[in-house]
């Protein structure tokens, strides 16, 4: 079973009055069964980004298709999508996703459980207490349960990170989407951040990852996709890309990384 499908995806960026366009996506097609954890490398600039932040409707696409949990939600041709759905039945579906950024963005004014416990109660429509223990369970699981009452500004970043997952996997996502989660942070907090993510991985979660962590990449990773210039030029295990690459740019790419 598909959790996530896209064919021939598209996208371009037009600066203003149309001048300076950027093809950020070029014929993107890719799946991600259930339980797989799949992570996607490349230099910057690839694309890797974009293509995430378009599975949950971050970014619009102008051409292609996107399944989330077998369900075509986008079928789009000249930006305009023809799937007729009702934004509460799409809604419900992109639900499935949780998402995990770059930056943290939590609530500085709310501690660190009401971060946490808000989607739940507003989104889920779950009770105070049922979304309160929702939220204390799964900072247990990554490793806050002594921090629910502390404001983000009290944390260290790699434990604002793991508070920003543990906000995520409270609505209970069939598969969660990470972008570059440890980019901002020194190697130690990156650690205990990587942590988590190998303990959802070998728990049977679904993930897509884009990563530049490549130890973890080689460890976590069922199988590695590598983007360059929009396009994904190369798919494969771990072993395969890492130690056989067929493809030059992905050659040429971890010669300058690893």
């Amino acid at each position: 079973m598909s959790m996530i499908k896209t064919v021939g995806v598209y996208k371009t960026f037009h600066g203003e009055q149309g001048r300076g366009s950027i093809e950020a996506l070029k014929n993107v097609s890719l799946t991600v069964e259930k339980g797989d954890v799949v992570c996607i490398i490349g230099p910057s600039g690839a694309g890797k980004s974009t293509f995430l932040r378009t599975l949950n409707r971050l970014e619009t696409i102008d051409e292609g298709q996107i399944y989330i949990d077998d369900v075509l939600l986008f079928d789009c041709h000249n930006g305009v999508n023809r799937v007729k759905m009702r934004g509460e039945e799409r809604n419900k579906i992109l639900l499935e996703a949780g998402m995990v950024f770059q930056r943290f963005n939590l609530f500085p004014h709310m501690t660190v459980i009401d971060n946490v416990a808000l989607a739940p109660l507003n989104v889920r429509k779950l009770t105070p207490e049922a979304a309160r223990a929702r939220s204390v369970q799964i900072l247990e699981r990554v490793g806050l349960g002594g921090k629910i009452s502390a404001y983000p500004s009290q944390l260290s970043g790699g434990q604002q990170q793991r508070v920003a997952i543990a906000r995520a996997l409270a609505m209970e996502p069939e598969i969660m989407l990470f972008d570059e989660p440890t980019s901002s942070l020194d190697p130690e907090l990156a650690g205990e951040v990587l942590a988590v993510m190998k303990q959802l991985a070998s728990s049977g979660m679904t993930m897509l990852v884009v990563s530049h962590e490549m130890g973890f990449v080689r460890e976590a990773a069922g199988k590695v996709v590598f983007m360059y210039d929009g396009s994904i030029l190369e798919i494969g295990s771990p072993e395969k890309i890492f130690t056989s690459p067929e493809n030059d740019r992905t050659r040429q790419f971890l010669q300058s990384v690893l």
